[in-house]
């Protein structure tokens, strides 16, 4: 129990920190330039690590695990610290840099705990402690946002870039306080970063629910442009609304997190990436009615559904990888499941040129659902099989 609340300890100090600063580095950087399209680049930083998973995971494997998070977290901290430099336009070149090495840093850590969390915890306690962190992760981020802008009102950025340096530092201690696991050799062959790809694709019970999630957090990006136009053009309200759908997703998330646990006992990670999808749709196709009750009550729907896809498929990972792959299966994970919304967020911005907000959340909503219904028969093959 004390191991339990010492993880969901880390994700609650690890929401509040990334997420403040996230919310901050873009206001940041659009305070000191005035150009709405750079700060919109800032996002961009933390984004593009996941592209390189399969190394950062492949790192993960090579090093301490426990150690490699402790570090990391303590190395991010300094590395902000450098943000107190920053005073003018022509510096914003730093605030970049710190948010693609925090980037880096969260792929890199999300491998190495991804892969000790098995070592520490019985098979059936991984799906509810992954259900818990997010549940804290995504409570984080109902205040954090709030959190970190009324700071950069009060003192600027530099309080901001201090909350998060000491945010990591604790979190850096809370890793430490982990028990201590003795970590086999590995062997260093060749193709050791593809590895990880080659055993997530060979195995259908941790393939399924990554490809559910990875599918159904691109047509999240798809339809971002489409909320957009929900809001202005459906619901005649101002761009801040989306304030309040995102609030009601948060909402969603920490409820779906706390169901995880009572789920896996009774379904598989497929079919539970399968549930995931049919709620994300249920929220996507309720906010097609375009008024504010159906919008409000479709985001929360979207904040129970779509995490459930993302644990599904973690969990599967951390309970069917062999202990020695975990890092790189792990990394290969992140870079699947978050890499698509690359392609997906302009493909979607495209698509709302020419198509009504309506046709788009309609047709990604009926995508969720085929992505459903293909995860429920799939699980319930393998069941039948078993």
């Amino acid at each position: 129990m004390r191991l339990k609340f010492l993880l969901i300890a880390i994700s609650l100090v690890g929401g509040l920190g990334s997420t403040a600063m996230n919310t901050t580095a873009g206001i940041w950087v659009m305070s000191l330039t005035g150009s709405e399209s750079l700060a919109g680049l800032v996002g961009m930083g933390v984004f593009l690590p996941t592209l390189a998973g399969p190394l950062l995971g492949a790192l993960a494997d090579r090093l301490p695990r426990r150690l490699t998070l402790i570090w990391t977290d303590m190395a991010m901290a300094i590395v902000m610290l450098t943000l107190l430099t920053v005073r003018e336009a022509r510096q914003a070149w730093l605030i970049y840099l710190v948010m693609l090495l925090y980037g880096v840093s969260h792929v890199l850590g999300h491998s190495a705990e991804s892969a000790i969390l098995p070592a520490l915890l019985p098979q059936e306690a991984l799906g509810p402690l992954n259900g818990a962190r997010t549940s804290a992760r995504e409570g984080a981020k109902l205040v954090a946002p709030l959190l970190g802008a009324g700071l950069f009102v009060w003192q600027g950025g530099h309080s901001v870039a201090l909350v998060c340096a000491l945010a990591l530092t604790i979190s850096a201690l809370l890793y430490a306080r982990l028990p201590q696991i003795v970590e086999a050799p590995l062997e260093h062959s060749k193709g050791f970063a593809r590895q990880g790809l080659h055993y997530l694709w060979q195995h259908a019970p941790i393939r399924r629910p990554v490809l559910a999630a990875g599918l159904c957090v691109a047509l999240s990006g798809a339809g971002t442009a489409a909320l957009y136009a929900l809001v202005a053009q459906g619901l005649g309200k101002p761009p801040e609304f989306m304030g309040v759908l995102a609030a009601a997703q948060g909402a969603g998330s920490v409820i779906g997190g706390i169901a995880v646990g009572w789920a896996l006992r009774r379904i598989s990670e497929t079919q539970l990436a399968g549930a995931g999808a049919a709620i994300y749709a249920t929220g996507v196709l309720t906010q097609t009615a375009a008024a504010v009750p159906t919008a409000v009550t479709g985001a929360a729907f979207i904040g129970i559904g779509l995490p459930l896809t993302v644990i599904a498929a973690m969990t599967a990972v951390q309970r069917l990888t062999p202990p020695q792959l975990l890092g790189r299966v792990a990394g290969t994970t992140t870079t699947f499941i978050f890499a698509p919304v690359a392609i997906a967020i302009p493909l979607g911005s495209t698509l709302a040129l020419g198509l009504n907000y309506q046709v788009i959340l309609g047709c990604t909503g009926s995508a969720a659902i085929a992505i459903a219904t293909y995860m429920f028969l799939a699980g319930s093959r393998s069941i039948a099989a078993a």
